[in-house]
């Protein structure tokens, strides 16, 4: 079993489910053209017409050809072209040049994608306990390449001397408001998923940490915090910086968050309505965990451990845990005491990337509704930018 206490849901229920975020990827498409769709802006982001290839390649790789019988691929050159780092499921393509990949066509990756879908309806109709867990896996895992189709199609957008908007109706959250510092609970706590539902691997097992007496912030950062950071020459002092986030800084060029330009001495953010003024109230984004540390430091502060974002995630008076930005925390991405991957090729999935990341919790505006929760763990190499990342703040209790 993929995730613990997973049981078998009736199969319409399930086909409901799966035919419902296969929809939402459909209507996340919907505003770009094929043009779009095939561009890639840089080695980290993949192009929109890959993510939806890839997602049913998922779904035929994974449960239709082991469990259905009779099943025939679509074409058997789509494992080799979609198959994105799983090494026991074959060969693939070289990530920084999916963008290459032309042929087949948007037209031709919707009729795979139809394809699928019409086999995995008839998959559905009395699925076992093992295919249901591995449907699930596969939605959960399209939820997140719902994400990150966002984010790299406005990485790419951003490139674009016009600017475009990938949705001018798009609407930001509200702003949380001033932060305040919370008492965060300390001693003993438990952290990690455990009981019934779906869980990925990275998730568990539920263990103990010890917390020491720490504060958090009510809210992440805000840009007219991050504001003052930059007025007072915080992207210039090395002293604020570590050695490979400085070396990042200069490399990139690094003056203020990713999206950000200056017109006519203001400011303005570029996200999916366009290019805005930057509201001060908004909580910051599209900021490394190299610059979220250095600003903690210029704060007289620093990055809450995983452990106490998690434990603190349902106080009283906590805001925007969710839905608005990743916040990036000071753990290293690693193993939970007594972590074991799952069985087989999907044992790839988190296992393997525990190394050279940092952990981000909470979810993005990007993040499908429910598809993160408290003890979900997000990660990213520490130079990453491109995504809906910000900061909270913690401190500790003398």
């Amino acid at each position: 079993m993929i995730s613990p206490g997973l049981g078998t849901p009736p199969g319409q229920a399930l086909l409901a489910r799966y035919m419902a975020v296969r929809a939402r990827t459909d209507r996340l498409t919907a505003p770009l053209s094929a043009e779009d769709q095939v561009v890639q802006s840089m080695p980290d982001a993949s192009p929109a017409k890959w993510h939806r290839a890839h997602t049913t390649w998922f779904f035929e790789t994974f449960l239709l050809r082991p469990h259905l019988p009779g099943y025939r691929p679509v074409r058997e050159e789509y494992a080799f072209l979609f198959n994105s780092y799983y090494e026991a499921a074959g060969p693939r393509h070289a990530r920084p040049q999916r963008g290459m990949i032309t042929r087949p066509d948007c037209a031709a990756v919707g009729e795979y994608r139809a394809a699928v879908d019409a086999a995995m309806a008839d998959l559905l109709r009395e699925p076992s306990a093992e295919v249901a867990a591995l449907v699930e896996l596969g939605l959960r895992h399209e939820e997140q390449h719902q994400e990150l189709l966002l984010t790299d199609i406005l990485h790419a957008l951003s490139l674009n001397p016009l600017r475009p908007a990938y949705d001018p109706d798009w609407e930001e959250p509200a702003a949380s408001g001033v932060a305040t510092m919370l008492d965060g609970p300390e001693g003993v706590v438990e952290i990690g998923r455990a009981g019934p539902g779906f869980a990925f691997d990275n998730e568990t097992p539920r263990h103990r940490a010890y917390l020491m007496p720490y504060r958090i912030a009510s809210a992440p950062v805000t840009n007219g915090e991050w504001l003052a950071f930059m007025e007072s020459g915080g992207y210039g002092d090395p002293l604020l910086w570590m050695s490979e986030g400085w070396a990042a800084r200069g490399a990139g060029e690094w003056e203020a968050p990713l999206h950000w330009e200056r017109h006519d001495g203001a400011w303005m953010g570029f996200g999916p309505a366009g290019l805005k003024p930057v509201d001060p109230a908004l909580p910051v984004r599209h900021i490394s965990w190299y610059e979220a540390d250095a600003y903690a430091r210029w704060a007289g502060k620093r990055l809450p451990t995983e452990a106490e974002w998690e434990a603190a995630s349902a106080l009283p008076g906590l805001r925007d845990a969710t839905g608005v930005v990743w916040q990036w925390t000071g753990s290293a991405y690693r193993p939970y005491p007594g972590f074991s991957p799952w069985a087989g090729a999907v044992g790839e999935y988190n296992g393997k990337f525990m190394i050279g990341q940092m952990v981000l919790r909470g979810g993005s505006l990007a993040t499908p509704p429910g598809h993160a929760g408290p003890t979900y763990r997000n990660f990213f190499p520490p130079g990453a930018r491109w995504q809906f990342s910000g900061l909270r703040l913690a401190e500790d209790v003398a």
